[in-house]
């Protein structure tokens, strides 16, 4: 966002709200469907109505701890109020806190994990993710018409390493950890080559 300016910013903040509304809210309503499932086909369990395995995927996908703090700070910011500096400061603080602490205990998966095992297929992922993806989202934005600086930080930040996000959500629904660790730690890597690259083409042909 700061290489794009003020205007950048917003875009930045804009995607990173309806990415979190939209995107994580959805994937906990498809990760809890699929869990409601397995549950509902392991063996001595009785099978829930659809409509009701359903709702309750849906109210576990809101009552979530990735997209619930999220909808709840969109919706505080329309009232209009403001924290008090007793409670701000404090939440402020472990804000800053818990990206570092998320990739923090990735390095602690990372340690226990053997990266060789999933290089591969660890690999693939981080390509698709740092030059696949932001080569598709700039190919159809231009071909929509969509160009300036909102296209350049939409595509930059599609070629972003692979967010400790993904990691959480493995974590908790138990499903890829040690592929998805291997992805975030070979994606970081790359990120050190294909991100000014990214950064310089989006510059120069769409910025």
């Amino acid at each position: 966002g700061l290489a794009f300016g003020e205007a950048g910013l917003v875009t930045l903040f804009t995607l990173i709200s309806v990415h979190a509304l939209v995107l994580l809210t959805g994937a906990t309503v498809v990760f809890e469907l699929a869990a409601a499932r397995e549950r509902a086909n392991t063996p001595g369990q009785s099978k829930p109505h659809m409509l009701r395995t359903v709702l309750q995927a849906v109210k576990n996908g809101i009552l979530h701890p990735v997209p619930l703090p999220i909808i709840a700070g969109l919706v505080f910011a329309q009232t209009g109020l403001v924290l008090p500096a007793v409670v701000d400061k404090p939440l402020q603080l472990l804000g800053q806190a818990l990206g570092p602490l998320a990739l923090l205990l990735v390095g602690v998966t990372l340690a226990f994990s053997k990266v060789g095992a999933n290089f591969k297929p660890a690999l693939r992922v981080a390509l698709v993710k740092s030059l696949v993806f932001p080569l598709i989202l700039g190919s159809l934005g231009m071909a929509l018409g969509f160009g300036g600086p909102a296209l350049a930080v939409l595509v930059v930040t599609a070629s972003l390493p692979i967010g400790a996000n993904v990691f959480l959500f493995a974590q908790r629904y138990d499903v890829a950890e040690a592929e998805v660790t291997a992805s975030i730690a070979v994606s970081t890597v790359m990120a050190l080559v294909t991100l000014p690259v990214v950064m310089f083409l989006a510059t120069r042909w769409i910025a």
